[in-house]
């Protein structure tokens, strides 16, 4: 009997090992290369056997209510005191929640979230600032510079969960801010703070204590090389809100945009500037991406972009020189690269402006970021301005996008963005057809392609150009057409390049490829005649 029991035992099946995902923490069976999760490769590890486990009925916490019944205020988010904060969160911040705030080293975060903790501490309402990045004398110095002090809130610099759950015990707060979630640990697991298993206990510990006590919790969170934000997915599951704050460390610009919240829109985005006194929200931050100029200059195109649901007029600008170097530089500053290098190519092809032997140098104003497609008529429009050196009127808009066939298309919020421009003081607009209603004194024009854009610019032809200059012009045009079909007749061994056809000028605005040649430049104030 004793042999049976003990060859029974040695026969019963081990427990087989589990397999997890480290980046999202989906388990598996097996190991395989690629999780079905997140779809990423070589984050499948062996982390131990899976234990049979049952699991009884038990008592519960509050009986199951009729959904009618529940109370809907105990979820009403409470103003933070920064208004451009709060209309990213869609009111504020609900008790209970949390919400992870995450950006480049540098970026503003502390500054933010320290200026958030003074203004929502009230009597009524504790504030609790953890750091455990910095000391306490450090984030005071801070506090000074931004005037960030405040008599209900505690500040602690602690490394330890243990240490940080105490302090929420104590304090009491009604706001929670922790600096930063990969710098806290727990003394119970094994590895280094910012772990995948240390920052997953730590955030279901500190989510478990806002659940219960109703407190609102702001989590600061790294990000990696590429942007996005450091440790496993499922630190973003977890959470409520997720922010990334973003800008450029060199301008004042700072932008909050949510990509993930269950208690408003993601389509929300704040507005910030940063300055030696420390961070403030800006309520109409057109201003910053334009350039104030008494006349206007060769290359640069204005634009109305939609960051979020809030339309901002930004300034495009383009320089083109005469490169010394074989392959000539594209080099491109707030805008996306290889939308840059199509663009350029569409203005060359079915715009006629010659860009082969020229260094293209094209940037945007006050370190915005443009994306969209919705640039791509003001980028063409710089560029061919740039060619011709010859300046666009300082009251115009360009809004719509390009394709490669010349062609303008239309975009969203077109009436949005042409109402922005209206209230800033533009009064012309180049947009896709069907623009939709236009504000009342606002010239638009509708252009289908790239060549009625160029040729919608509002001034006046040269007046030092003589008739017979011009009928000089349109002879060489000639002269180059009847060389086309001359070479048209020559076998495929003579003739090693193919010359594009030559366009009669009334298919442009002015002979070649020198489309703007013929427009002067227009005066600041409207001297220029209308379209």
């Amino acid at each position: 009997m004793a042999a049976r029991t003990s060859a029974g035992r040695s026969s019963a099946k081990a427990p087989r090992p589990a397999y997890r995902c480290t980046e999202c923490g989906n388990q598996l069976p097996k190991w395989v290369g690629r999780c079905p999760e997140c779809n990423a490769w070589g984050t499948v590890e062996e982390y131990g056997a899976v234990p049979l486990r049952t699991t009884a009925a038990g008592p519960v916490s509050a009986p199951a209510r009729p959904i009618a019944q529940v109370d809907g205020q105990v979820a009403t988010a409470r103003p933070t005191g920064v208004d451009e904060l709060d209309r990213v969160l869609g009111g504020g911040l609900v008790p209970g929640a949390v919400a992870l705030l995450a950006g480049e080293p540098g970026v503003g975060k502390s500054t933010l979230l320290l200026d958030v903790a003074a203004k929502a501490a009230s009597a009524q309402h504790r504030t609790l600032y953890v750091t455990g990045e910095e000391s306490a004398g450090q984030v005071r110095l801070r506090a000074d510079r931004i005037n960030a002090l405040s008599d209900h809130l505690y500040l602690a610099a602690e490394t330890d969960l243990a240490a940080v759950l105490g302090h929420i015990d104590q304090v009491g707060p009604s706001l929670l801010v922790l600096d930063s979630v990969q710098t806290i640990a727990s003394a119970e697991l094994d590895g280094a703070p910012g772990g995948m298993a240390q920052v997953r206990e730590v955030a279901a510990a500190l989510i478990r204590a806002s659940k219960d006590r109703g407190m609102a919790t702001l989590l600061v969170g790294h990000v990696t090389k590429d942007g996005s934000i450091a440790g496993p997915r499922l630190l973003e599951h977890l959470v409520d809100v997720v922010l990334h704050f973003e800008g450029d460390r060199h301008a004042r610009l700072r932008l909050i945009r949510g990509i993930k919240n269950r208690y408003g829109a993601t389509d929300e985005v704040g507005c910030f500037e940063l300055h030696d006194e420390g961070i403030t929200g800006l309520a109409d931050p057109s201003g910053l991406f334009l350039t104030r100029r008494a006349k206007p200059v060769p290359g640069t195109c204005l634009t109305v972009t939609l960051e979020g649901r809030r339309p901002l007029v930004a300034e495009v600008q383009a320089l083109m020189v005469d490169s010394q170097i074989p392959s000539p530089r594209r080099t491109t500053s707030g805008l996306d690269s290889p939308r840059i290098a199509m663009v350029l190519a569409v203005v060359e092809r079915h715009g006629g402006v010659r860009l082969g032997k020229q260094d293209i140098y094209t940037a945007t104003v006050g370190g915005v970021r443009l994306t969209e497609p919705a640039a791509d008529l003001a980028i063409a429009l710089s560029v061919a301005s740039s060619a011709a050196n010859t300046p666009l009127p300082n009251n115009l808009v360009a809004i719509g996008e390009v394709g490669l066939a010349g062609e303008v298309r239309r975009v969203n919020g077109v009436q949005r963005r042409l109402a922005e421009a209206h209230r800033l003081g533009f009064t012309h607009a180049l947009v896709p057809p069907d623009p939709g209603r236009v504000p009342q004194g606002m010239r638009v024009v509708e252009v289908t392609d790239i060549g009625e854009a160029l040729a919608a610019i509002p001034g006046r032809r040269r007046s030092g150009r003589s008739g017979e200059e011009q009928a000089g012009s349109a002879r060489e045009g000639s002269a180059q057409a009847g060389s086309a079909r001359e070479g048209s007749a020559l076998g495929a061994a003579e003739r090693p390049v193919k010359r594009p056809r030559a366009r009669a000028a009334a298919d442009i605005p002015a002979p070649g490829a020198d489309l703007m040649s013929g427009w002067d430049a227009v005066e600041p104030e409207g001297a220029a005649e209308p379209f």
